[in-house]
């Protein structure tokens, strides 16, 4: 099992409280001077217990090493973050004794909707999710952030080339659904058995090559003035019909 490691940061209390919970090696945490106690003292109780060196900084300090993420006055520092294989994916669904269920993100640029899309997959049970290593968000702290904690729980994969990571998964019996404006309705499929649900550029969507090796492209009904939806959002609705079909009634 190969890894490949990324960021060494984690902001915001949510995503720092889980970070603590989860287990994960932490080096120090960070605390702005003067920043407001209230949810603080669980995150503080949290290091004590675990030993965990705690020092205080300078607000313009954090700032900068948060990188523009709204950090809430702390942040931890810790070994790296690692991504995983694809494999370690398809393996976690089998250890669950799921059919496997993965978000493949085409092009997902902007770190707070790759975040928003880890947080939802996490609510879903998905068994992670796939990244290109190029044209991507990466997981910054930005996105750590706005997964509100969930990057502790679901792993991410990052592959050189999306297509034939497709073409891959296809291999293995896996359902490729692409979330497009040009589909058939989304309610139309069944995503009982194994599925990956593709989502595209902010912008541009899915790419060409992308979209030819969907094996179904699923649109969402759009009734309003607007042709699309956020990223996230249109992720996060095919996740939960995934989800509704496969709850027991």
């Amino acid at each position: 099992m190969k890894h490949e490691t990324e960021f060494q940061t984690i902001v915001g209390r949510n995503a720092v409280l889980e970070a603590l919970r989860s287990g994960r090696e932490i080096d120090r945490l960070l605390v702005s001077h003067g920043a407001p106690r209230g949810s603080l003292a669980a995150i503080l109780a949290k290091c004590r217990e675990r030993g965990i060196l705690v020092k205080e900084v300078s607000p313009s300090k954090l700032d900068a090493l948060c990188q523009g993420a709204v950090h809430q006055g702390v942040a931890v520092q810790f070994a790296a973050q690692s991504y995983c294989e694809v494999d370690d994916l398809l393996a976690l669904a089998d250890e669950r004794g799921q059919p496997p269920f993965l978000i493949l993100c085409d092009e997902i640029e902007d770190p707070h909707n790759l975040g928003a899309i880890i947080r939802t997959a996490e609510a879903c049970g998905a068994h992670g999710i796939v990244i290109p290593k190029r044209r991507s968000a990466s997981l910054s702290a930005a996105v750590a952030k706005s997964a509100s904690g969930a990057l502790e729980y679901v792993p991410v994969a990052r592959v050189t080339n999306l297509a034939n990571e497709i073409d891959r998964l296809k291999q293995k019996g896996i359902w490729i659904y692409g979330a497009d404006m040009d589909g058939t309705r989304w309610d139309r499929f069944d995503y009982t058995g194994p599925v990956a649900i593709v989502v595209g550029n902010e912008g541009k969507g899915i790419g060409p090559l992308i979209a030819k090796k969907c094996d179904a492209i699923v649109s969402l009904p759009m009734c309003g003035k607007i042709n699309s939806l956020n990223a996230s959002v249109a992720a996060g609705v095919l996740m939960y019909e995934v989800v509704r079909q496969r709850m027991p009634h």
